[in-house]
């Protein structure tokens, strides 16, 4: 009994550990609640303005949410020109989850004709693990409340481990 007690212990704390690693990378909602459409004639600036209130970290996530439309992950020369022509990202399945797996700029345009001109475009920079927020703070603002289904599962196996455990020590 004394070794299962021991295992048990050990499992929790694992798991504890784990999901903290998880939580550490976070998801962040493209345009807020409207999501990735053209943005109003006298706020083409809004994507570019939503960004750089963020800080993003490399295995930050950012999701795009539209309609008839798609997202383009784009070189900058493309960007600044509004060329969808050679993308080195392209999603059009309404849903598109862009995970950062390096620091840096990331310049991102809408692919529907005419879209990217009228402002749906956006430029992200993602720190480096050592850099640190003008602020001296984690990342700030609008976060997704969506987290992985997987992340959800280990939440509920650790609060039943945490229930388990302490109904044996």
């Amino acid at each position: 009994m004394a070794a299962f007690k021991t295992s048990l212990f050990w499992l929790v704390i694992f798991i504890s550990l784990g999901n903290s690693l998880v939580f550490s990378a976070f998801e962040f909602q493209v345009g807020g609640t409207q999501g990735w459409v053209v943005p109003p004639t006298n706020d083409s600036k809004v994507y570019n303005d939503w960004a750089s209130e963020n800080r993003f970290q490399m295995g930050n996530a950012i999701r795009f949410k539209y309609k008839k439309d798609s997202v383009m992950e784009v070189t900058e020369e493309d960007y600044k020109k509004c060329n969808s022509s050679h993308p080195n990202f392209f999603s059009n399945n309404g849903n598109t989850v862009y995970r950062f797996d390096h620091s840096g700029s990331f310049y991102f345009i809408s692919g529907a004709a005419g879209h990217c001109e009228k402002g749906q475009r956006m430029i992200v920079k993602v720190m480096s693990a050592d850099e640190e927020s003008p602020l001296g703070k984690k990342s700030a603002g609008y976060r997704a409340a969506v987290f992985e289904l997987g992340v959800s599962k280990l939440v509920f196996v650790q609060f039943v481990l945490f229930y388990v455990a302490s109904l044996v020590f």
